[in-house]
């Protein structure tokens, strides 16, 4: 490559780890209804969510990359029923081959939360569970000493049987909650925590961002962590490598290429971009790094954790 030529961007396989499909008509989720709309969603007005998102839906939002799998992400259906939603998912993915993996719901504190989950293990789709620990919404809530569910014993002990089933735990919470996860990592050092949405670092504020980046970092410690690199839209900005590239980078940093995965949020984050902006601009933020780096946050990575079928995303 010549000095100043712009780097190649990343032409090879990749796996897309983390996005929804839904059907809100068939009245599971009630969040996608006008009725139970949240009202304080980071990245605003939800009624565009409010329709069918299925995995024809999804091939024609990522048409022009070379999607060779994908991860689904549990989307909040009705909380009385997981397995419902794992059964819904489980029909989609006999229908259409996609999606090639799923993190289910379960709820960690309730009484039946071991039943839940060895029901869970079950569906070969499964590989890790999600439950939103809630808590303090501000850094400073945190520092006053305001926990999650992540403190809660009755919640320690649902996630203390994740183990034994060989499953994973995607934990969604923003980034000064993340001293309590090195605490749970910490604790349970053979049940691997995958870190959705980079931690959200949406307030970009230069005290804001340098205590993100020392959570990440403490969080980061822990051989049993990995990261997704998504949902960084922001309301009001576009969506670009530009401004989100120093993020990126401190991430693959931090957790190293091996720890990290790209992945698309879909189709939520298309409330602030196309799925092309999304993942161009990873492959422009990556560019620099090495083939293997890039192999490894393209696809190696999310292939490696939710123990995806090599031959799927395989470069021959």
């Amino acid at each position: 490559m010549r000095q100043g030529q712009a780097a190649p961007l990343w032409t090879g396989p990749m796996v897309d780890a983390h996005h929804h499909i839904w059907d809100p008509r068939n009245g599971r989720y009630p969040w996608l209804t006008p009725e139970g709309k949240l009202p304080n969603f980071r990245y605003g007005d939800t009624t565009p969510l409010m329709r069918p998102y299925l995995p024809p839906d999804y091939r024609a939002d990522a048409a022009g990359h070379d999607i060779r799998a994908t991860v689904y992400m549990e989307a909040e259906w009705d909380p009385a029923d997981p397995i419902g939603e794992t059964r819904f998912v489980s029909g989609l993915a006999a229908g259409y081959g996609l999606p090639d993996a799923m993190v289910a719901q379960a709820w960690l504190h309730h009484p039946d939360a071991e039943a839940v989950l060895a029901t869970q293990a079950g569906f070969p789709l499964v590989r890790s569970v999600r439950h939103k620990p809630g808590g303090p919404a501000t850094p400073q809530a945190a520092r006053d000493g305001e926990r999650t569910l992540m403190s809660d014993e009755h919640w320690r002990r649902g996630y203390a049987a994740l183990e034994s089933l060989g499953l994973h735990f995607d934990l969604q919470t923003p980034w000064w909650n993340l001293p309590e996860a090195g605490r749970l990592a910490r604790d349970f050092p053979r049940t691997r925590i995958i870190l959705n949405h980079t931690g959200l670092p949406s307030d970009r504020s230069p005290d804001a961002l340098a205590g993100w980046h020392a959570a990440m970092t403490h969080f980061a410690e822990h051989p049993n962590t990995v990261v997704k690199i998504s949902g960084l839209g922001r309301p009001g900005h576009a969506w670009t490598a530009e401004d989100n590239g120093w993020i990126v980078r401190e991430t693959i940093a931090i957790f190293g290429p091996r720890r990290a995965m790209f992945a698309s949020n879909f189709p939520v984050d298309g409330l602030c971009a196309s799925f092309d902006t999304i993942f161009t601009g990873f492959k422009r933020i990556a560019a620099a790094l090495p083939a293997e780096d890039q192999a490894w946050l393209f696809h190696r990575t999310a292939e490696e954790t939710y123990a995806l079928d090599r031959h799927r995303t395989a470069t021959g």
